[in-house]
């Protein structure tokens, strides 16, 4: 089975990761459940938490890895056709965990491939297992994902992991979902068109007033790689930032996550709060990647 959308997971499916991820986590000793597998690693964009941890995840799972990290590494240089790229990683792989910059590069993938394709990103479309792991830390903290109240705030028309996490809440009963935006980098129409729950747009200051009852606030960064126009670019920089107000304006319970890189929109000095969840929102990548590519060979529909 591939995995390209966060649509395409079912709670099923969620609830059969999570229970997993959550045994890997206690493991001390790995078992090692992929000893006859290859993860073919085809990451055409930059990556720090998603290629480590995927690569952390099949080698603890007894896989090998190969592939590359970064197009100029790859033989496209020299005029190789994406297409033929990926068949390529058919020789010597059992799955393709895939990133690229273009917006449906991992459905297209997944249509000529003859192994299982993984979206790790694909451009601002989607990155659904960072989906996974946002769910996975919320029902860690609070025991579980229905009846919470969650808040997007950031660059929310070219960022995938907001995409995908909002997706992935179509199979659960948030209280409330807010989303909160710069002018002009809200959701867009194609994402909010497919949620089964309503959205609410927050003002400024709706924002200041809604804090309190807001459970899970998920922050991304300005994505700059996506902007066509730096100008516009500089015209949001610092538009935003979660800094000690924000923080004791939530509530008591409520936790702070953020998929990474941050630039300067979480303040740096409230890391130390109990709030702040990012860290280990990081460290839940490999524990559910494992149990991801578990339910991939095993092909679990």
């Amino acid at each position: 089975m591939d995995l390209i959308s966060s649509l395409g997971i079912s709670k099923d499916q969620f609830n059969w990761i999570f229970d997993l991820a959550k045994e890997k986590k206690e493991e001390k000793v790995h078992h090692k459940p992929l000893l006859d597998k290859t993860v073919g690693m085809a990451f055409f964009e930059p990556s720090t938490r998603t290629y480590t941890s995927f690569d952390a995840a099949a080698k603890k799972s007894g896989a090998s890895v190969v592939g590359f990290k970064g197009a100029d590494m790859t033989s496209t240089v020299k005029g190789e056709s994406f297409s033929d790229t990926i068949r390529m990683l058919n020789c010597y792989s059992d799955c393709i965990v895939l990133r690229h910059k273009y917006d449906g590069s991992a459905k297209f993938a997944s249509e000529i491939s003859e192994v299982p394709v993984i979206n790790a990103g694909d451009g601002k479309n989607e990155h659904p297992t960072q989906s996974l792991i946002d769910l996975f830390t919320i029902k860690e903290r609070f025991g579980g994902i229905d009846g919470l109240s969650y808040c997007m705030m950031g660059d929310l028309k070219y960022s995938r992991t907001t995409n995908s996490l909002l997706y992935l809440l179509n199979r659960f009963n948030p209280s409330d979902v807010y989303v909160y935006s710069p002018e002009s980098l809200g959701v867009r129409n194609e994402v909010l068109s497919k949620l089964n729950y309503k959205c609410t747009v927050l003002s400024d200051e709706d924002f200041n007033s809604t804090l309190e009852s807001v459970d899970v606030l998920y922050v991304t960064r300005l994505q700059k790689e996506r902007f066509t126009d730096e100008n516009e670019y500089h015209k949001f920089k610092g538009s935003y930032r979660v800094d000690d107000e924000t923080i004791t304006s939530l509530g008591k319970d409520s936790i702070v996550l953020h998929a990474l890189p941050r630039v300067d929109e979480i303040n740096r000095k409230i890391d130390s709060s109990d709030k702040s969840m990012y860290f280990q929102q990081a460290r839940n990548g490999v524990p559910v990647r494992m149990a991801l590519l578990e339910m991939i060979f095993d092909g679990k529909q």
